[in-house]
């Protein structure tokens, strides 16, 4: 298939209805594209069969997959094209500011309480933006971000999402298994590496120290390196990578990922009083935002799931954005403020033709 031809298909898939997804590895040049054939809801555990699987952040909720062998599978070679890096302005709402505020003032104050070590709040926005011309958008997407996770997902139930994420869920190549620890973001500086404080040094080790401790339960081998800078287009983070090998005939992909999701990247820790706080003080859904996405297949053992960061939905003329951010006891709101406006340029940049 030519990458014409694929811009076309995705085209007519969308607007028949029918699902589709479109992704790239960290640091390749090829798409790979699943088109589902028929417009039906596939129904049963997506772990069992290769396939494209799409998580939501609640567990409890139904996950989506387009399976390999109920779709049209092609991988093609994506046109390369040099594009800048440039900052997009948007008006932020005061409301908002002082809404996200509180938010993380009272995050704070629940661990102030000792009730967790660090609670992940989040927001959203709204952007009207221009007719969507899929061609411009992955463009983009697959040319600004290399060394991200670059995605675009459609299913009539879930709407129409893309992201470009730094984070790996997991990573499996027969039973030996990869994770990692991220978190802690700073703005990229050209003339000076990050100069990491405290806070964020010790938020991304409750991190590391909560999955090590998930994973004890279906690992056998488990392996930390030292924490190191990770760069992720304009931002910095603190990475720290864990693997292992999973206990023979007790792990699957299905344990592992819910050992690990939702990890304290995307919610804290503890994981219970954490999910129950971002449930009654977010003040919405976060659907697929910082649930998990990626290629599968349990026959060879060979999968990579994402953590769904850097994304957004779009329906019709708008786009909501979705950015977070952990909350330690020290915090500073204006500073989580900050970093919210700074993870959404991830998403603006891709945008930006549209605005």
């Amino acid at each position: 298939m030519e990458y014409s031809a694929m811009l076309e298909k995705i085209k007519s898939q969308y607007d028949s209805k029918i699902p589709f997804s479109i992704y790239s590895l960290p640091d390749s040049d090829t798409i790979t594209c699943y088109f589902q054939i028929k417009n039906e809801i596939m129904e049963g555990n997506c772990f069992l069969e290769q396939d494209m699987l799409f998580a939501p952040f609640d567990s409890e909720k139904p996950l989506y997959c387009i399976p390999a062998n109920k779709a049209e599978v092609v991988s093609i070679p994506f046109p390369k094209n040099s594009i800048t890096q440039q900052e997009v302005s948007i008006d932020e709402k005061e409301e908002d500011l002082i809404k996200h505020l509180k938010l993380v003032k009272a995050a704070r104050d629940a661990i102030k309480n000792k009730k967790a070590n660090k609670i992940v709040v989040s927001r959203k926005k709204d952007i009207v933006i221009q007719p969507l011309d899929f061609s411009i958008l992955l463009n983009r997407l697959f040319n600004l971000f290399s060394n991200t996770y670059r995605y675009l997902w459609y299913h009539p139930d879930t709407g129409l999402w893309c992201g470009a994420t730094p984070e790996t869920l997991v990573k499996t190549e027969g039973l030996s298994f990869t994770t990692m620890a991220l978190a802690g973001t700073q703005k990229v500086n050209s003339k000076r590496p990050p100069d990491w404080t405290s806070k964020e040094i010790t938020e991304q080790q409750y991190v590391t120290d909560a999955i090590t401790t998930s994973l004890q339960r279906v690992t056998s081998v488990v392996k930390i390196s030292k924490t190191y800078t990770q760069l992720a287009g304009s931002l910095a983070h603190l990475r720290t990578d864990i693997s292992g090998v999973l206990k023979n005939g007790k792990a699957t992909l299905a344990t592992i990922s819910n050992a690990l999701h939702p990890t304290p990247a995307v919610c804290g820790t503890p994981t219970k009083f954490a999910k129950s706080f971002i449930a009654f003080n977010e003040g919405y859904d976060r659907e697929f935002y910082t649930g998990f996405t990626g290629p599968i297949n349990p026959g060879s053992g060979d999968s990579q799931l994402f953590v769904n960061l850097r994304c957004l939905k779009i329906e019709e003329t708008t786009a909501t954005l979705y950015v977070g951010g952990g909350i330690t006891i020290d915090s500073e709101p204006e500073k989580e403020w900050e970093e919210t406006k700074n993870k959404m340029q991830t998403m603006l940049q891709v945008l930006q033709p549209f605005l």
